[in-house]
């Protein structure tokens, strides 16, 4: 059988792993690792391998919690630091029971409404936050300057991506900019292998960063990746030239970012946490 690749078209595939009885494939072209095209043709006519019900979230939310309050809450902070427009909404894209608007809360209290969530399969017991939104990003009223995704996109399919990127243009103002958590191509082949796991997390696709840029390109999404970190890229909407190079926007962020993580009542910790996280890895 002749497998092509779902994220680019390349022919150029080969296999790469079996996971739990589930033949991998990387391509040659985009460095994209995927299962079985046959089992993602599966997942977009509605059958998924893991289903995101209760028993799901039973056995996520531990850790969901765990990453909530802490990498996540860096993630928010330096991605305020490098966007290159002033942020008065920003979006957790697939926030689960919601746990990093309650992080935010606690950390960036005076800022609490600023932040928003959206989830298309919540959890029984989630936050109660106002913004917490259950639907599809078309749900979400407005615009959004910036955001995260955390460990949500390697359990999507190509054409779920595409949607995604697709519903994520028409929320965005030109600059706006969003940092996707999830374990890159590199990332699983040098440091993770273990990563893939289609059963019980439901990991389906490792990105390559060549296979990320084609795909958000399509609306206009620039794809940067983050210097030492295989596990993260930003995505920044229709961005204007800038004379300051990425790895130096966290020394002249925009003065009303700056000053969301410095919180009045919880301090400047937020944005220490911002400063030392996008300087990390490296």
């Amino acid at each position: 059988m002749k497998v092509g690749c779902p994220v680019c078209g390349a022919s150029a595939v080969r296999p790469y792993r079996v996971v739990e009885g589930y033949q991998y494939y990387e391509c040659e072209v985009c460095d994209s690792l995927f299962i079985d095209p046959n089992v993602i043709a599966e997942m977009d006519a509605g059958r998924p391998i893991r289903a995101y019900d209760q028993a799901y979230w039973a056995a996520e939310s531990k850790e969901s919690r765990e990453r909530s309050f802490g990498p996540a809450l860096s993630r928010v902070a330096e991605t305020l630091l490098y966007a290159r427009l002033p942020v008065r909404r920003f979006l957790d894209i697939g926030t689960g029971p919601g746990f990093l608007l309650d992080a935010l809360s606690t950390y960036l209290p005076v800022s609490r409404d600023m932040f928003w969530g959206i989830e298309q399969f919540p959890p029984e017991q989630h936050t109660k936050h106002p913004n917490y939104t259950i639907g599809a990003l078309s749900d979400l009223p407005g615009t959004f300057q910036a955001g995260v995704c955390i460990e949500v996109i390697e359990h999507l399919t190509p054409a779920m991506l595409r949607g995604l990127t697709a519903a994520l243009a028409p929320k965005s103002e030109p600059n706006s900019i969003y940092l996707f958590n999830t374990g890159l191509s590199s990332f699983v082949k040098k440091e993770n292998l273990h990563y893939l796991d289609p059963v019980r997390r439901g990991h389906i696709v490792s990105w390559g960063l060549a296979g990320l840029a084609r795909l958000f390109e399509e609306q206009d999404f620039r794809v940067t990746p983050l210097p030492g970190k295989s596990w993260a890229f930003v995505a920044e909407y229709r961005p204007t030239p800038s004379d300051i190079p990425f790895d130096q926007r966290i020394w002249h962020p925009v003065e009303a970012n700056k000053k969301i993580l410095h919180d009045p009542v919880m301090g400047s910790h937020m944005f220490v946490v911002g400063i030392d996280t996008a300087r990390a890895y490296r």
